[in-house]
């Protein structure tokens, strides 16, 4: 029987759109998604992506790609289709518009691996583009009770054991877990295979499948927020600078310390 694999991915907002297309909405304290750049799939979730199909590149296994969210652009979110994967299910629903409660959206995405009768392994980005937490892989190894290995550069499955190249300040080290066992990968796995034509066209006609609220049965309790959000704001700088100049480099170093005592730096 074919290992089976998840890959965990989030639709974000372009992280390379232009900063003055960035807004935030104060009331909803929410980012305000820009109506003429569409979102795109988290870049470390690509890389998971990409772990897995080098995986299936040489064994027999299948790939099925999970997301969460409240609203969905499915030409984006067909990507990973597209490259190579077997399956995508879209947990859908108003309810899921909490984005930075990470808990809430581990507690979706654990639900739904449930639901799909469990995996052999779970890959995941490092992190999303869009907040940073890098907290919902954590969450979900947590709630399944799986090992999890974080900052993977290469991941290979051998018998019952995931082997993963693990990113260590100074290189890397190799780290073995049985399965089933959950992985985070970081960019330097490598390059996310480009989509091919013959891709494209097979994921245009794969449909995938869409979970709400109730067909995961989800009580209120499982959906109750852990986090409130009270404020979101984009800071602003005050800095000034100022050009300390002298007639030579001695001179101008003279002046700034004079300047430094000045401001009581020292």
């Amino acid at each position: 029987m074919p290992a089976k694999i998840a890959v965990l991915a989030k639709q974000v907002i372009d992280p390379e759109m232009p900063m003055a297309a960035f807004q935030i909405d104060s009331n909803a304290k929410r980012v305000v998604t820009p109506p003429n750049i569409p979102p795109v799939v988290n870049g470390f979730d690509e890389n998971a992506v990409e772990a897995a199909l080098q995986i299936k590149d040489s064994q027999d296994v299948s790939v099925t790609v999970i997301s969460s969210g409240s609203s969905f652009a499915l030409d984006v979110m067909k990507k990973p289709l597209s490259m190579g994967a077997d399956e995508l299910v879209l947990l859908q629903d108003d309810a899921f518009d909490n984005s930075v409660d990470s808990f809430q959206t581990a507690q979706l995405l654990a639900s739904a691996i449930r639901k799909l009768g469990g995996f052999d392994l779970i890959i995941c980005g490092r992190q999303a583009s869009d907040w940073d937490n890098a907290q919902v892989p954590l969450g979900v190894a947590e709630l399944l009770g799986l090992s999890c290995v974080a900052l993977g550069k290469k991941v290979e499955l051998k018998d019952d054991r995931v082997v993963v190249e693990r990113l260590i300040p100074d290189g890397y080290e190799v780290v073995e877990a049985s399965l089933p066992a959950l992985v985070t990968v970081s960019n330097e796995l490598g390059q996310p295979r480009y989509p091919t034509l013959r891709g494209i066209m097979a994921a245009t006609r794969k449909r995938p499948t869409i979970w709400s609220a109730s067909d995961l049965e989800l009580d209120g309790g499982e959906m109750e927020p852990r986090l409130t959000l009270h404020d979101l704001f984009v800071p602003v700088s005050n800095a000034e600078c100022e050009i300390i100049e002298g007639d030579d480099e001695v001179d101008a170093g003279r002046r700034l310390a004079l300047r430094l005592r000045e401001e009581n730096f020292f």
